[in-house]
């Protein structure tokens, strides 16, 4: 983001005008793009458009332009008697003919096993959580960068996560409850609720917007085993799209169906999606996989072979421990992460050697995203 900017000398183009800036750069903006970005046209509270782009016509054009003392740009409009004023630092930051030159850069960083030895970089206390902003944007950064994040020293008592998650935003209800108890129960409805392994894996993925989040949090962990593992799937994927292109396309574009039989509430779940899902540069923008809710698949059958190839390429590298990291979460720990990238599991663990208890939350990616950009005062 530019910081101090002024502008040099404007012109007028056919559709457009053209603002020469102090640094020699040059923008065009588009005489309806600038009139519908009028700051007048804002409410002043809601922060909002308030402005109708419907009441001018396609040919509204500036009348007049200039500079003003303070540096700002000046136009009177061909319609309606009205005059906008544009902050210079305001168009540099979101003038389209620059920024559509620059490079995409991630803002993800991958990872694998080798993580492990410098946890540090996804650790918080629960103290620095609690007690300052700035302790929020570290775990918050922590979880949008790395996709996952591990909270230590949070209370105990049941249900007291509640206060540690709203210094973000509200929670996420789902079926299972808020929270959901991840204990070993009779007749469960999710392996989830038993002592066995868990197979690395997106949380409900039968749902059309999965949840963004998910913390997790130890109360009791004194069983023998269940040591907990996260897998970075946008790794992952990355490996497999450099190492076999076609099967990530494969699973880029073969829609999976993904379904819950839930007989303590009388629903079945069902949605169809691509395991692997890519923004509009290209990059990761989520994994959805689950070997236990997978469906059976109903492709074409000229390409059903190609896909179960694929899919047992990537099945196998989310479950290879080069891509794992392991780690015991003890009392008192809230494991956060992505929902929607990492894929988490656990080793089986033995019920009668004493307790384990969890309570689980769910949030979505836009309230840490949109809670952590308000923090940073990221420019809008």
């Amino acid at each position: 983001m530019v910081q101090a900017v002024s502008i040099k000398n404007v012109s007028k183009n056919d559709k457009s005008l053209e603002i020469e800036w102090n640094d020699g750069e040059k923008s065009n903006f588009h005489f309806m793009w600038l009139r519908d970005n009028c700051p007048y046209g804002v409410h002043p509270t809601a922060r909002q458009r308030s402005f109708n782009l419907l009441t001018v016509s396609n040919n509204i054009h500036p009348k007049t332009y200039s500079i003003t003392q303070d540096g700002k740009l000046e136009i009177k409009w061909s319609e309606g008697e009205h005059t906008s004023h544009f902050d210079p630092l305001w168009l540099r930051n979101h003038c389209y003919t620059i920024n559509n030159k620059k490079p995409y850069t991630s803002p993800y960083v991958l990872w694998d096993a080798r993580l492990k030895d410098d946890m540090g970089k996804v650790t918080v206390e629960c103290e620095e959580v609690m007690n300052s902003d700035e302790g929020l944007i570290k775990w918050m950064e922590q979880l949008h960068h790395y996709g996952f994040s591990l909270l230590h020293n949070a209370p105990t008592e049941k249900k007291s996560a509640l206060k540690i998650l709203h210094r973000i935003s509200h929670i996420r209800e789902t079926f299972f409850g808020t929270p959901f108890d991840v204990i070993n129960i009779p007749k469960p409805n999710n392996t989830a609720y038993t002592s066995l392994g868990l197979r690395n894996h997106s949380d409900l993925p039968y749902y059309e917007y999965m949840p963004g989040y998910q913390f997790l949090h130890c109360l009791v962990n004194d069983a023998k085993g269940g040591l907990s593992l996260v897998i970075d799937g946008f790794h992952v994927a990355k490996y497999l799209k450099e190492n076999d292109p076609s099967a990530f396309e494969i699973l880029a574009k073969t829609h999976v169906k993904f379904k819950d039989n839930d007989y303590t509430q009388n629903k079945i779940r069902i949605f169809h999606s691509p395991m692997i899902k890519l923004t509009k540069d290209n990059d990761f923008s989520e994994i959805r996989f689950s070997v236990a809710t997978m469906a059976a698949m109903d492709c074409p059958p000229n390409e059903m072979e190609k896909f179960y190839f694929a899919y047992k390429k990537f099945a196998k590298l989310v479950h290879d421990d080069e891509f794992a990291v392991k780690f015991r979460i003890k009392a008192g720990d809230i494991l956060s992460f992505d929902n929607r990238r990492i894929l988490h599991g656990r080793t089986e663990f033995d019920p009668n050697s004493g307790l384990r208890h969890l309570q689980g939350y769910y949030s979505d990616r836009d309230e840490i995203l949109s809670r952590l950009n308000y923090l940073k005062k990221i420019e809008i």
